[in-house]
């Protein structure tokens, strides 16, 4: 762990009564303890499913399912717990094994995600919903500064795919590249290549989320490349 918890805690705005809840909540399982983060990770993702849902009811009164259902999707998965972990520089305080933090654990994004769950299961068995409610909005408001369907749901193999047939006249292709963890847990690694040169890869629970997140690298990439 780099930094002390009571930064960590400061950050968050909480402050853990029983300090073995957030170790436990930052401990990967690569560190090889008698605990690991993998079941307050599942409990904060149930607990933070209905707290943004909640949150996005009340705000977007007008807003139907459909809407709803797409903006919770677009904030609550691997990406937007990626952006409030980093917010909170997550990674300094992760408890992984050396050959993980030499593999770059500390800047995956899915790793990362967990995290951030882990840390709000623990701060829901602790404290309760109101507790997480108040936390995770909080950070969501400061993380994004503009909350609608247009800002957060984007397809960006969509956008890549119009960017290269305007620009090259071709579609990019996606490969996978890695597939690592047991079957209920996997995680993929996919390149993203256009004219079979690989411009971007990236992590994700899913192929799905992988190829979204390469995506997104090659746009930010080829859009550097015209400004």
């Amino acid at each position: 762990m780099h930094k002390s918890i009571e930064k960590l805690e400061t950050d968050l705005g909480y402050r853990f009564e029983n300090k073995s809840l957030i170790v436990e909540a930052l401990t990967h399982k690569s560190h090889k303890q008698a605990y690991d983060n993998e079941r307050l990770e599942f409990l904060g993702d149930a607990v933070l499913d209905l707290v943004v849902g909640e949150y996005l009811y009340f705000k977007f009164k007008k807003a139907d399912e459909g809407t709803l259902s797409k903006i919770r999707a677009s904030l609550v998965n691997e990406m937007g717990f990626d952006k409030l972990a980093r917010y909170l520089h997550l990674g300094d305080y992760i408890l992984l094994s050396s050959a993980e933090e030499n593999n770059g654990g500390r800047e995956k994004p899915s790793l990362l995600s967990n995290s951030f769950e882990a840390v709000m299961g623990a701060i829901y068995l602790e404290s309760g919903l109101d507790a997480v409610k108040t936390i995770t909005i909080g950070l969501i408001e400061k993380v994004y500064p503009e909350i609608s369907l247009d800002s957060l749901f984007r397809d960006f193999k969509t956008t890549l795919q119009e960017l290269t047939q305007a620009r090259f006249g071709i579609t990019p292709q996606y490969k996978v590249v890695a597939s690592r963890g047991p079957d209920h847990k996997k995680e993929f690694e996919i390149a993203v290549l256009i004219d079979e040169k690989e411009y971007a890869r990236a992590i994700g629970k899913s192929k799905k989320i992988a190829q979204q997140e390469a995506a997104k690298k090659a746009v930010e990439i080829l859009n550097k490349k015209v400004s």
